[in-house]
């Protein structure tokens, strides 16, 4: 097990100084001890935080595209009352290192690697994996080749939909490729007002948003910047294929499944829940979170937390 700093994190570094006041469930589970390290995977450092008695059941959480481990942040320690668990950030996102390219293989070996230098692996048990989004896709490729390591997959809104939707919503986003590298701003107020939710969307909790907004941005010489490297926007020419036979992937990959979404989003909602079980995924349990939309962590935590801890009971 690679070794890192058990400390309670600093607050006034934690929560931006900008946020408003936060509530003490927050600010409690920001607090909570949790360990801090750097692990190597085929020569990238990795960025992890781990909460919880490494004895417990094991659960494994994976952030969307773009995103950082620091969005299960305040979510990991209402789970680490009775399960041990870890956070990674992918390389490219967070602060994991760079790499010149993202392929599944390589999502695929950093996952593994976690999961075994953290002690998740340890005396043959088989965690839990949690992914939201983009963590989805990841997730899915690990229960595919190592299924017989883990004890389930919750995917937590992974977009899903039927190929006339996937149409309409590919012509709203940007399109993916090449692209300049990431915009130095002046100060940290005008890299904040440039921080949007992917898909855009409104989030219940102003503090929540200014917490992710904080730490999806660090300081460069000239101002303020993106963790992210601009790299991992090249996801490979087959992409729009991938999306279209994503419902049947999902319904045709071992092991045990549950599917939680928001109830308002634009990315798996439940004809999207429909689309899945008529592909094949009648088997898989679907739970939607009401007033949720698309990141389920920022719009009902208390909600999503109830749920993932009432499907680590199952």
């Amino acid at each position: 097990m690679d070794t890192g700093v058990i400390s309670s994190p600093d607050l006034s570094v934690e929560i931006p100084a900008d946020s408003p006041k936060t509530p003490a469930w927050f600010t409690e589970a920001l607090s909570t001890p949790r360990q801090e390290g750097w692990l190597d995977s085929a020569g990238c450092p990795i960025h992890y935080f781990s909460w919880g008695n490494p004895a417990n059941p094991g659960v494994l959480l994976l952030h969307g595209f773009l995103a950082h481990a620091r969005c299960f942040a305040f979510i990991a320690p209402l789970l680490a009352k009775e399960y041990y668990v870890v956070a990674y950030d992918f390389s490219g996102m967070g602060d994991s290192g760079v790499r010149e390219e993202y392929p599944d293989e390589v999502r695929l070996q950093e996952l593994m690697d976690v999961a075994k230098k953290t002690g998740l692996l340890d005396d043959g048990r088989k965690p839990t994996i949690i992914a939201h989004s983009y963590g989805g896709s990841v997730g899915l490729t690990a229960m595919e080749h190592c299924h017989k390591q883990f004890s389930r997959l919750v995917i937590c809104d992974l977009m899903t939909l039927r190929p006339n939707r996937l149409k309409g919503h590919e012509k709203e986003r940007r399109p993916l490729g090449p692209h300049r590298p990431n915009r130095v701003y002046p100060d940290y107020e005008t890299a904040k007002a440039r921080f949007v939710l992917s898909p855009p969307q409104k989030v219940n909790e102003a503090y929540l948003f200014d917490y992710m907004a904080f730490h999806s941005l660090k300081k460069v010489a000239g101002g303020w910047s993106w963790k992210f490297d601009p790299s991992v926007f090249e996801r490979g020419p087959d992409l729009h294929e991938r999306l279209l036979t994503l419902s049947k992937r999902i319904a045709n990959t071992p092991g045990f499944m549950v599917i939680v979404y928001g109830e308002q989003s634009d990315l798996f909602d439940a004809d999207s829940a429909d689309y899945v079980r008529e592909s094949g995924g009648e088997h898989i349990p679907m739970i939607g979170i009401p007033d949720a939309r698309h990141h389920l962590m920022l719009d009902q935590p208390i909600a999503f937390v109830s749920v993932l801890l009432t499907i680590l009971a199952m």
